[in-house]
């Protein structure tokens, strides 16, 4: 046997033992996915990936084959992200809206794989995934421009499913018209009132009456279907693309920076870790007497935690009363994060720990 035959041999052995280790590997990765399935976890996580390449290349001490391992652990990721989404086409995901709306496109932003089931409004879409009929939902909590929206803290704290993924969406709003309509030709614009809010400085420029809708996508699809060329809409260029109309004018926001985050609600609590990058949400109320919110900020802070949003909404059928809604950076599962948790328990009337969640 020559030196070729020889290094061919090995070669041989070698990827018969890489073959029964890849199978080993692929059957971890059908684990990954049921656990995302169960915690609605997107397929992509750069962030994890990210560590993989970095911590696995320095296992490799040749310089020159590392940069050829880290190309192949790129194509081994990529093949094992193809692998979770056919497993996971059989999720569903519940959204309020009609196919366009920002929801949706963040949705499919999320689970490109997933089956999404739409909704005419939040409290169905999380009713759906709360009985089983969807795995997840995706629904907004905060518009950098228009605020936080109230409806979904209040499923937060009332509901019974977990935050396990937030996303920060870039919201471009456009004016689209019907086939063949001009912006001359506008006289009315329909849009939901947030969307109406945001470009109100364009609206009032123009003359146009307004029309509010429950969608952005729904005042598309209306435009679409009347045909009118007096009509316009407010909404994303996506939905121009799925109803068929055309885009008047692009970027029509008062604010060039606006974002919607939107949060991935399912029914199992995704286990928070220690790594870098998370954050985790409270809910609570506290006995309506003096110093009382003062004494729970004062907890937090004193366990080194930096609160990056608190609102407070009010409790029904409970006039004058309130609870709280925080969003903390850190890990709830640190030796911190669950101290906290223990003293607040003692001086909250209610705490519910709703999720712990990275940004993508």
């Amino acid at each position: 046997m020559n030196e070729l035959e020889q290094a061919r041999q090995n070669i041989n052995a070698i990827d018969a033992k890489m073959a029964a280790l890849f199978e080993e590997r692929m059957k971890q990765v059908e684990a990954v996915a049921k656990y995302k399935i169960a915690n609605a976890l997107p397929t992509l996580d750069s962030s994890r990936e990210e560590e993989v390449i970095a911590r696995n290349g320095k296992l490799i001490q040749n310089p020159v084959f590392r940069e050829y391992y880290v190309s192949f652990l790129k194509d081994l990721m990529r093949t094992s992200r193809s692998y979770q989404g056919r497993l996971m086409q059989g999720m569903k995901v519940s959204f309020s809206g009609v196919p366009g709306a920002f929801a949706y496109i963040a949705a499919k932003k999320l689970f490109p794989d997933a089956e999404l089931v739409a909704f005419p409004d939040f409290e169905d879409a999380y009713a759906a995934c709360e009985d089983s009929r969807t795995d997840a939902v995706i629904l907004p909590v905060e518009n950098s421009f228009a605020g936080d929206v109230g409806s979904v803290m209040d499923l937060a704290f009332f509901g019974s499913l977990h935050i396990n993924m937030m996303l920060n969406l870039d919201v471009t709003q456009n004016l689209l018209g019907a086939k063949g309509a001009s912006k001359k030709d506008i006289k009315t614009v329909l849009s939901h009132p947030q969307a109406l809010s945001q470009c109100a400085s364009y609206i009032h420029e123009n003359g146009w009456q307004v029309i509010e809708e429950s969608n952005t996508a729904v005042a598309a699809q209306k435009v679409a279907e009347s045909g009118d060329k007096s009509l316009g809409a407010i909404a994303s260029a996506e939905t121009a693309s799925i109803y068929g109309l055309d885009i008047l004018e692009r970027k029509i926001n008062t604010s060039g920076s606006n974002s919607t985050r939107f949060a991935v609600f399912s029914r199992i609590a995704a286990t928070p870790s220690v790594g870098g990058g998370e954050h985790f949400i409270l809910v609570f109320t506290v006995p309506n007497e003096a110093g009382a919110l003062a004494k729970i900020l004062n907890i937090i802070g004193a366990h080194g935690f930096n609160m990056s949003n608190l609102h407070s909404r009010p409790l029904k059928g409970l006039n004058w009363n309130y609870y709280f809604f925080v969003e903390i950076e850190g890990s709830a599962a640190s030796e911190d994060g669950q101290d906290l948790l223990r003293q607040l328990s003692t001086v909250c009337d209610k705490l519910k720990l709703v999720g712990t969640y990275r940004y993508l």
